[in-house]
């Protein structure tokens, strides 16, 4: 399994928005001026953040996205199903897959399918709030969202 830049792009904003945004909306020029990534894709990988209940949208002046559920609850296995769709190392492995003419006769069958569920495992056991964990003991600086600040 190769992961495409949606998943890695789509965490890595997702990351972004909790990091530095928490509760607030995060506007996609932000998001994408940090993490350097085309705001037209980040926009493509949204949707599909939207429509499995990762992420939620506000209009207007103070809108931008926010997460639709804590970053205790958002897991990597969360995104990487809502970008790829399934995580299956090999076609004819775990359920989904294609069918298999050497089903339950194939001595290889039984690694992939093993190697699938300790992947699923690992990617579940890391949550939103695990990377900003990781990213405060990296020491990397929050921005505080500009729309907010007021100078007199």
């Amino acid at each position: 399994m190769r992961l495409s830049t949606k998943s890695r792009y789509g965490l890595r904003a997702l990351f972004d928005i909790a990091y530095n945004a928490g509760t607030q909306p995060a506007q996609i020029q932000d998001i994408s001026r940090r993490q350097e990534i085309s705001p037209r894709y980040l926009e493509q990988i949204f949707q599909g953040l939207k429509k499995s209940g990762i992420l939620k949208s506000k209009r207007g002046p103070q809108g931008g996205y926010c997460l639709a559920r804590s970053p205790e609850e958002i897991t990597v296995q969360d995104v990487i199903e809502a970008t790829e769709g399934d995580t299956l190392l090999v076609d004819c492995s775990g359920k989904g897959g294609k069918e298999c003419g050497f089903d339950g006769t194939c001595v290889t069958q039984t690694v992939w399918e093993e190697s699938n569920q300790k992947l699923n495992e690992f990617f579940s056991s890391i949550t939103l709030k695990t990377l900003c964990e990781r990213g405060e003991a990296l020491g990397i600086k929050r921005e505080q969202d500009h729309r907010f600040m007021y100078f007199i």
